[in-house]
C-alpha cells in the first residue's frame, strides 16, 4: 500500500489544508465540510492530514480509550480501572475510518457478533465504524448522498459524544468522539440542514485557475505516483515541521485568551450576517483561538478573526432573495466591515 500523499506538498488548497489543521488541533470546533469540483484533492487532504499527525495513547480495547481521562472510557476500561487494575497501554495511529455511501446501521454502530453466537452461544458485541473512529477522523465522501437514516444516527452521536446500542438483547455504551469530515459535489445535491449546521467549519474547493498553481499540482502528483517512496522522503521535513506546529499548537491551545473585546466583535459580526444560533459565534471565537495557537499567540486578535471567518460562518447564512452574491462573498463584505485589518 503507497504512502499517503505528503501534506505539505498539496498545493493550491491553502483554506481546505487551514481548516484541516484547525480542526487536527481543537477537535471540539465540530468538523470540516469540504464541498467543490471532483478531482481537487479533497480526499487526498483528509489522508494526508491523518498521516501527519502524532500517534495517541492508547488503551488495548476496541474503542482505543484515552487512558488519561476517566471521563472518556468504555465500560470494559472503567471497570478494571474501579477494580484497581491498569490499563494495558500502546500508541496508535490516529483512526482515518471511511464512512461508505450505502452503508447498513448495524455496520454504523455495531451488532451482535454473530460467529460467537452461533459458536460459543455468547451474546457478544461487534464494533462498528463510531467505534473504529473514536479518537480520530470518521471521513464522508459524497456525504450529501448519505441516507437519512444513518444521517439521524450520526448527529446523534456526534451531539453526545457516545454511542447507545439497545439491540438484540445487547446493551453496549462506548465513547464515540471523532473530527466529522465529510466532502461533495453540490452539483449532486445539497447537504440536510440539520447535518449541515453540525459542521464546524465549510470549505468551498474549485479547480485551480492559475497557470503555475495547476502545472504545480500536476508535477508533484505525477512525481508522487511514479514513486511514492522517494516523494513522501523529499517532503519528509515540511511535513515533520507541520507536525510540531500542531503538537505545540495543541500544548499551547488552553493559553489563548479571548477578550471582551474580540468576543463583542465576533457577536457583532455574526448578528450583521443574520446567523442562525450562537453557534457560528461559538465555532468563530475556537477556531480564531486554534489560529492563534498555531501562531503561538497569548490572545485572539482581528487577524485571526479575519483568517477563519468565512470557513466558520459561509454555511450558516439564511438565504436573502434580495442578495444573488454568494455566501462567501456575503461573509467578506460583512469582515471587512465590522473587522477591518
Amino acid at each position: 500500500m503507497a504512502p499517503a500523499f505528503p501534506f505539505s506538498a498539496i498545493a493550491g488548497q491553502d483554506e481546505m489544508k487551514l481548516a484541516m489543521t484547525i480542526a487536527a488541533v481543537d477537535s471540539s470546533i465540530g468538523g470540516v465540510l469540504v464541498f467543490g469540483d471532483r478531482g481537487t484533492g479533497k480526499s487526498t487532504v483528509v489522508r494526508a492530514l491523518a498521516g501527519l499527525l502524532p500517534s495517541i495513547r492508547a488503551a488495548e480495547c476496541p474503542y482505543h480509550c484515552n487512558p488519561d481521562k476517566e471521563d472518556d472510557l468504555c465500560e470494559h476500561c472503567a471497570e478494571r480501572r474501579a477494580q484497581g487494575k491498569s490499563l494495558k497501554v500502546r500508541r496508535i495511529d490516529v483512526p482515518v475510518v471511511d464512512l461508505p455511501l450505502g452503508v447498513t446501521e448495524d455496520r454504523v454502530v455495531g451488532a451482535l457478533d454473530l460467529e460467537r453466537a452461533l459458536t460459543d452461544g455468547e451474546k457478544a458485541f461487534e464494533p462498528g465504524l463510531l467505534a473504529r473512529a473514536n479518537r480520530g477522523f470518521l471521513y464522508i465522501d459524497e456525504v450529501n448522498l448519505l441516507e437519512d437514516h444513518i444521517v439521524d444516527l450520526l448527529l446523534d452521536v456526534a451531539a453526545s459524544g457516545e454511542n447507545v446500542v439497545e439491540r438484540e438483547g445487547l446493551s453496549v455504551r462506548h465513547p464515540a468522539k471523532f473530527v466529522l469530515i465529510g466532502s461533495g459535489n453540490p452539483e449532486e445535491g445539497e447537504l440536510r440542514p440539520q447535518l449541515l449546521d453540525r459542521f464546524g467549519l465549510s470549505v468551498e474547493v474549485s479547480t485551480p485557475e492559475d497557470l503555475h498553481t495547476r502545472m504545480q499540482v500536476i508535477r508533484r502528483r505525477d512525481d508522487y505516483e511514479s514513486d511514492p517512496a522517494a516523494f513522501v522522503e523529499r517532503w519528509k521535513r515540511k511535513d515533520g515541521q507541520v507536525r510540531r506546529q500542531i503538537e505545540r499548537a495543541r500544548e499551547h491551545l488552553p493559553q489563548v485568551e479571548v477578550s471582551d473585546a474580540m468576543l463583542e466583535r465576533t457577536s457583532q459580526l455574526c448578528m450583521a450576517l443574520g446567523t442562525d444560533g450562537l453557534r457560528g459565534e461559538l465555532t468563530l471565537i475556537r477556531a480564531a483561538r486554534a489560529a492563534a495557537a498555531l501562531d503561538q499567540a497569548d490572545a485572539v486578535d482581528v487577524s485571526h478573526l479575519r483568517r477563519v471567518a468565512s470557513v466558520a460562518l459561509r454555511h450558516r447564512l439564511r438565504r436573502d432573495p434580495l442578495d444573488e452574491s454568494g455566501s462567501t462573498t456575503r461573509v467578506q463584505r460583512a469582515v471587512e466591515e465590522h473587522l477591518p485589518a
